[in-house]
């Protein structure tokens, strides 16, 4: 079951993605939306990631049978009111944010009585804005859908049909669960990698610019995760705040583990460890959601 007319709220890389992808391989869906930024508006117009880029967010929904919303998890609720006098009768309502049970309650609280099938399509890269979208982004790539307990079956398969449609695999979810698997895959990621950058930065007075000259692989893979959008990353912790501390501090128990193990000079310790994440590492590559060539495919050039 897929929808005739999707709208999508918010144009930077995750919308814009949507709309293209849309095109390319659901051409018979049309496609409405809207930004709160007139300069995206008006390039997300110019690349045509959607059909018709509306100029207020009421018109972007007054046919829509299903809403996206594409903007930061902080902000979906105020985006869910914004829409709220022109949402049809029966429309089905979903975002993108990778955090589920504050957004999603955000924005039931916003349209009481609408129908809300929260989604996360886990996939993105550090751009962000109009021109970062591509038709690809989701192609193999897991859209995790969590709706509430009395969500109508029709709606999930509409929002799970949808994504399918886009490439990706669907797994249906606890929304209380997805955010614990999140805060373990990509929020302490993510939090790592910003402290790891920024305690760089912090030295840099005292390695004379080494730092950044002599960056090897892992250095550069926390610079490319620490790019992320600041504003999007800020509203993630704020919204996911409970699973992110609860992983936090097992992440803070393990680390103390293993700075005990190195002042101790336990090097069974420290294979075992090694050898068992590097075993996580080949089932990662075996799911399809990286890549075994050398420097995992990437290039500096």
């Amino acid at each position: 079951m897929i929808p005739n007319n999707v709208a999508i709220i918010g144009l930077g890389l995750i919308g814009g993605s949507i709309g293209l992808a849309t095109r390319e391989m659901l051409p018979q869906v049309a496609t409405t939306g809207w930004d709160a930024n007139p300069d995206v508006r008006r390039r997300a117009a110019e690349r045509g990631l959607v059909a018709n880029v509306c100029e207020s967010a009421e018109d972007a929904v007054r046919d829509a049978d299903l809403v996206i919303l594409c903007v930061p998890v902080g902000a979906m609720g105020e985006a869910a009111a914004t829409i709220a006098s022109a949402l049809p009768a029966g429309t089905i309502v979903s975002d993108v944010g990778s955090s589920k049970r504050s957004v999603g309650n955000a924005i039931a609280k916003a349209l009481p009585g609408a129908t809300v099938i929260p989604a996360h399509p886990v996939a993105g890269t550090e751009k962000s804005g109009p021109d970062a979208g591509f038709a690809e982004l989701f192609r193999h790539r897991w859209c995790i859908v969590t709706p509430p307990s009395d969500a109508p079956a029709e709606a999930v398969a509409i929002v799970s049909d949808f994504w399918e449609g886009l490439g990706a695999k669907i797994e249906i979810m606890d929304p209380a669960h997805h955010d614990v698997v999140l805060a373990v895959t990509s929020h302490i990621p993510h939090l790592i990698a910003y402290t790891i950058v920024g305690t760089a930065s912090d030295l840099e007075d005292v390695t004379r610019g080494e730092v950044i000259k002599y960056s090897a692989g892992g250095f550069r893979d926390f610079t490319r995760i620490a790019a992320s959008d600041p504003t999007m990353w800020r509203d993630v912790f704020l919204t996911n705040r409970d699973a992110v501390l609860e992983v936090l501090g097992r992440f803070t128990e393990d680390l103390t583990a293993l700075q005990r193990a190195i002042r101790n000079g336990d090097g069974d310790t420290l294979f075992e460890l090694f050898e068992r994440t590097r075993a996580i590492r080949r089932s990662i590559i075996e799911e399809g959601q990286d890549d075994a060539r050398p420097d995992f495919g990437r290039s500096d050039h």
